[in-house]
């Protein structure tokens, strides 16, 4: 649909032929401006209907000029990042939006998650995104899989103590753990004969009993590994029940953090680079680990902004600035990630999600300001997309199925307030995109999309 309803807005691009003089006296021609195109996701943005907001949802209900001023002079529609009726994962979404059908590539999240920590892999390992949990040792039922959402002060300390853990059984095996974000590290192991062909320990829900690993294929491979992961398990749970940090919660009354779940476990993925697959120099940021390890897996230039800590106390600002001055460079795509707001939806907290939702805006409007500025040197032209990975409803607090509002527009049409004639939209939100020339489309469409429309 996206594609049928797009030829409306290439039909009236203005004419490229060259003036007069110019096609007797080539050396008169014009150099073609640099296309550059800038994706802002936000991740978990869409919602649904909140009571304490008038039944609107959280993005109807901020004031975002600038989100709208993007629908007004653009294309709009709605997202389904990887295909309809899937609540699917940030990791999954981000794949599907990048060009890399999940379904042919994916081989779970913990690869990810260990290599945006700071852990490199190689063929063979294995990896796994791991949440610190509070577990009931007697009677093996994990209380809370998340011990404490304020992490970041034991976090790294207790992964010091599980990095280098020793398996009695698996002498030819290491094990390295890296602190990632709030409750989360990656694990990694390296050694003979591993395979991602195995369950997780983690019971996704709390008050449910731990889940042993299990083989998921009849390979000698599956059956060593999940035994080998069960070991990895009780190690880590002997180290943290002794550690001095949990003896001094327990005093306080505080959840433990007694239990590491090994959820996702993944290999390295050999896949083509973004250079290879779309022919553009690409940088990222994001400072959540699982998203900077897809950008590290598809060849993408990692960025590290100061004050960027892809949470509540991120310094938005420094993100923006670190775009404006590499998307001007020798990039030719750049990838800002921002998580705050999915954070929101997973807090079930609908007013802060309003207010980050407006702080980011607040950003957006300071990217096109800036951008306008350049273009206005006529050396390089920018178009900019702004969505979602997937909705984090705030009555839910978990990842839904409900597709996300998409909007594409050049920086110019923006500033200069012009409207597309061909897109009734003039604001940017779940029910309005819903009316965009785009229609309703899925992930693997975004790329191509993007493609044709900075032509335009």
């Amino acid at each position: 649909m996206a594609s049928a309803r797009f030829i409306c807005r290439i039909e009236r691009a203005p004419s490229l032929a060259l003036p007069f003089h110019a096609q007797f006296f080539p050396r008169f021609s014009f150099m073609p401006k640099q296309k550059k195109l800038l994706l802002i996701l936000i991740d978990g943005l869409g919602d649904v209907a909140v009571p304490s907001l008038y039944e609107s949802t959280p993005l109807q209900f901020a004031h975002t000029p600038w989100l709208d001023r993007l629908a007004y002079t653009g294309c709009t529609g709605l997202l389904d990042s990887v295909e309809p009726g899937l609540a699917c994962g940030s990791d999954t979404a981000h794949m599907s939006i990048f060009g890399y059908n999940p379904r042919r590539y994916y081989r779970g999240r913990g690869a990810f998650e260990t290599m945006g920590a700071g852990l490199p892999m190689q063929p063979g390992d294995i990896a796994f995104k791991c949440n610190f949990a509070h577990m009931d040792r007697q009677t093996q039922v994990v209380v809370a899989r998340r011990a404490d959402r304020h992490f970041e002060g034991i976090g790294p300390t207790l992964c010091e103590a599980l990095d280098g853990a020793k398996l009695p059984s698996f002498p030819h095996h290491t094990v390295a753990v890296k602190y990632a974000i709030e409750h989360r590290c990656g694990v990694r192991v390296r050694g003979p004969g591993l395979t991602d062909a195995i369950s997780g320990t983690d019971p996704i829900k709390d008050a449910l009993p731990l889940v042993k690993c299990v083989p998921t294929d009849d390979t000698q491979e599956a059956i060593f590994t999940s035994k080998l992961t069960n070991e990895l398990h009780d190690t880590f749970a002997a180290i943290l029940e002794a550690h001095p940090i949990n003896k001094e919660r327990a005093q306080q009354g505080k959840n433990t953090a007694n239990c590491v779940l090994l959820r996702g476990c993944g290999s390295c993925l050999d896949i083509p680079s973004m250079e290879e697959l779309h022919g553009w120099k690409s940088f990222m940021i994001a400072p959540t680990c699982i998203i900077a390890g897809i950008g590290m897996t598809a060849g993408m230039d990692l960025l590290h902004v100061p004050g960027a800590t892809g949470d509540y106390h991120t310094d938005f600002n420094a993100k923006a600035r670190a775009a404006i001055a590499n998307i001007q460079q020798h990039y030719d795509f750049g990838f800002l990630h921002l998580k705050a707001v999915d954070e929101t939806g997973h807090d079930r907290d609908a007013n802060l999600k309003v207010h980050f939702i407006e702080k980011i805006d607040n950003m957006i409007g300071d990217i096109v300001e800036q951008l306008a500025a350049i273009e206005a040197k006529g050396e390089m032209e920018f178009t900019l997309i702004v969505t979602s990975d997937h909705s984090t409803p705030v009555t839910h607090g978990d990842h839904s199925s409900e597709p996300v509002p998409f909007a594409i527009s050049h920086v110019r049409h923006c500033m200069a307030l012009k409207g597309c004639d061909t897109d009734p939209v003039a604001r940017f939100n779940e029910v309005d995109c819903a009316l965009g020339s785009l229609g309703r489309f899925c992930g693997d469409q975004v790329m191509p999309l993007a493609k044709a429309y900075m032509q335009s």
